[in-house]
């Protein structure tokens, strides 16, 4: 995979670096705390031309002159996530959140509140690519991801190691400041044109409700996770 940008990976050698094959630099690229990062990691930079730089990014990639080869993504197990030590993450089961832009958001603002974790479906979700690395800018070194064939069953497993399930919908849940947070805790969150799928619904066992003054629209998925998890980190910390 192909990490890019200066932020995610400057993240990636002070995080994992041990995950980094190869590092390019574009020539009068400055970076230096790029460069001191990869230097306290015992890794060194090809410096390259422009050209040559772009020929090794992806596609219409933004690479600030910075480009790192690294390992695939290392998905976690659902097991190892739920039975953590104290104390334990609270999760986002994705429901077909299909944009690897709002997956790397969610990322990025999770991983900035701490003791989160993410579950994804195989089908019908984002997987995490080289476009959620660059959007989550580092984000996904803190941030435990697991990936599942059932969010369904996914539920019931959280359930069993003693976690409460809720979800976000549009009407009829409550209000997240009047709603009482168990802990540990598993947030769904649906998307954004069908909201969660009945057959998970049914494992809800809290009904969470963004309020909305405003316009009567929705929330984009990656900034309802975002207001969600900062009312859970403000609430249980």
């Amino acid at each position: 995979m192909h990490l890019y940008g200066k932020r995610p990976v400057l993240e990636r050698l002070k995080a994992n670096p041990k995950t980094v094959r190869a590092l390019y630099l574009q020539q009068q690229t400055d970076a230096p705390e790029v460069v001191r990062a990869a230097k306290e990691a015992g890794l060194r930079f090809v410096s390259v031309g422009k050209a040559e730089l772009a020929r090794l990014a992806p596609r219409e990639a933004h690479t600030q002159g910075v480009l790192a080869e690294v390992e695939e993504f290392r998905y976690a197990a659902l097991e190892e996530l739920v039975r953590a030590v104290e104390p334990r993450p609270t999760l986002f089961l994705l429901d077909r959140v299909t944009d690897p832009q709002n997956l790397g958001a969610i990322l990025r603002t999770l991983a900035c509140l701490g003791r989160f974790a993410v579950v994804i479906p195989r089908h019908d979700s984002a997987a995490v690519n080289e476009t959620v690395l660059r959007v989550a800018c580092g984000g996904e070194n803190f941030v435990p991801v697991a990936r599942v064939t059932n969010l369904a069953h996914c539920s019931e497993v959280a359930k069993k190691a003693g976690y409460w399930v809720a979800g976000a919908v549009t009407e009829g849940g409550t209000p997240l400041a009047q709603a009482d947070w168990p802990a540990p805790l598993a947030v769904v969150l649906g998307s954004e044109g069908e909201g969660i799928r009945e057959g998970l619904a049914k494992h809800l066992e809290l009904k969470l409700t963004l309020p909305m003054p405003g316009a009567t629209l929705s929330f984009n998925v990656a900034t309802a996770a975002a207001l969600i998890a900062y009312e859970i980190t403000r609430r249980l910390s």
